[in-house]
């Protein structure tokens, strides 16, 4: 059965199981909303020294935006997949930007602390709301055999706003001010909502799926032996970079040059996520994920020992942020796929659990960062590499349990 609402005057429907008309220009826009849902996540930590000055605060505390962002998205992903299921996708998708460029625009103008906190629960519920409908959408607007091109063009909004969103952040808050850096997001969320509307065709919601049954996955030891890996080796990465300003700046790092250092990041984050979807098909995700966290391990360690000894050694730095950046994004296609293989039947679910989990180890490290900002860059550098070799170990104790139920 067609999924396009035929009208009066219209031409007759399409054949059964064919794609609405007008999918890949739908899903060009669906990956640029997911390039703004990116940037709003991660460029707060771009403008963070200045934000915090604005709002008389300190960095920690004004990373508790981010914090806070993370783990209400984390939270909100399974209770709006479930409250929202029969709602027509157009109006969900629309409707969750319009919610994530309000809520933007709310940041911008935030008068107090109090007030950003608030705007950053809003502008989860809408990037939940978003981001994993996006995805589905894309692969039922175009033929079979487009689909995962589809996915690939989506999910690349996000891997590119990934890439770009702190050194945006910076540069934008450089150039504009941070209030005029989250105006743009705001912008951007709103023109991509009306857009959309324009150029997308109707599609019914889903069957609502009980919270409970999507969460019963969650009972099952292989699952439980992969997600927990997610968190750590997220918030590994996050006890730095949602510092990252102060901290670049803390391994003789000046101002000028911090935007470049986190493009490095970024191109690293590329690199590694590409690389890792390369891996984990020719070595297995065991390998890819073992690699990563030693690399993360090496460059966290040697940065806290350039900020503890006050080395300067910016081409060393350079170096060390670009490997940083693959092995913190390296991780999601090996986890992606060592989820599908222990519960192949809810492969879109525990593919959710895992977005949620990268969200929460996000909060986390942001708020261990947070916590260990005053203490200096040394020992935020050297708590994620701690939390990174924890990661590993668990990885290495917990490899007979995550193994598929075929593999014994």
């Amino acid at each position: 059965m067609s999924d396009v609402s035929i009208k009066a005057g219209r031409t007759a429907p399409p054949e059964a199981g064919a794609p609405p008309q007008g999918g890949l220009s739908s899903t060009l826009i669906l990956a640029l909303g997911t390039f703004a849902v990116g940037t709003d996540a991660f460029v707060v930590a771009g403008f963070l020294p200045s934000m915090a000055e604005d709002l008389h605060v300190s960095a920690a505390t004004a990373g508790q935006s981010v914090t806070v962002f993370a783990a209400s998205y984390a939270l909100l992903s399974p209770v709006l997949a479930t409250v929202l299921a029969r709602l027509p996708r157009r109006s969900l998708l629309v409707g969750a930007l319009f919610v994530l460029g309000l809520a933007n625009l709310l940041s911008a103008l935030a008068p107090t602390m109090a007030v950003l906190i608030v705007s950053r629960v809003l502008a989860a519920a809408g990037a939940a709301a978003y981001t994993p409908n996006a995805g589905a959408v894309s692969a039922s607007l175009v033929r079979p055999e487009l689909r995962a091109r589809a996915l690939a063009v989506v999910i690349g909004g996000l891997t590119v706003a990934t890439a770009l969103g702190v050194p945006l952040g910076s540069a934008a808050s450089h150039w504009l001010g941070w209030r005029a850096a989250l105006g743009t997001v705001a912008g951007l969320c709103l023109l991509v909502a009306v857009v959309l509307r324009l150029v997308m065709p109707q599609l019914p919601g889903n069957v609502r799926v009980p919270l409970r049954t999507r969460l019963a996955v969650l009972r099952r030891p292989a699952v439980l032996a992969v997600l927990p890996l997610t968190i750590l080796g997220m918030g590994a990465s996050y006890t730095a970079y949602a510092y990252s300003v102060p901290a670049l700046e803390a391994v003789a790092i000046p101002e000028k040059a911090v935007l470049w250092m986190l493009f490095l990041y970024g191109l690293g984050a590329v690199v590694g996520n590409l690389g890792a979807g390369y891996g984990t098909d020719r070595w297995g995700s065991a390998r890819v994920l073992t690699a990563g966290y030693l690399a993360m391990v090496l460059s966290l360690g040697v940065l806290a020992w350039l900020a503890w000894t006050e080395t300067s050694a910016q081409p060393l730095v350079g170096l060390l942020v670009l490997l940083w950046g693959a092995s913190s994004w390296c991780q999601t296609p090996p986890q992606q796929h060592r989820l599908i293989a222990v519960a192949p039947q809810e492969a879109p679910l525990v593919v959710s659990l895992n977005s949620s989990s990268i969200y929460l180890g996000i909060g986390l490290g942001t708020v261990i960062g947070g916590a260990t900002l005053g203490a200096g860059a040394a020992a935020v550098y050297g708590l994620g590499a701690a939390i990174a070799a924890v990661a590993l170990l668990f990885l290495l104790l917990t490899q007979r349990t995550a193994a598929p139920a075929h593999q014994g």
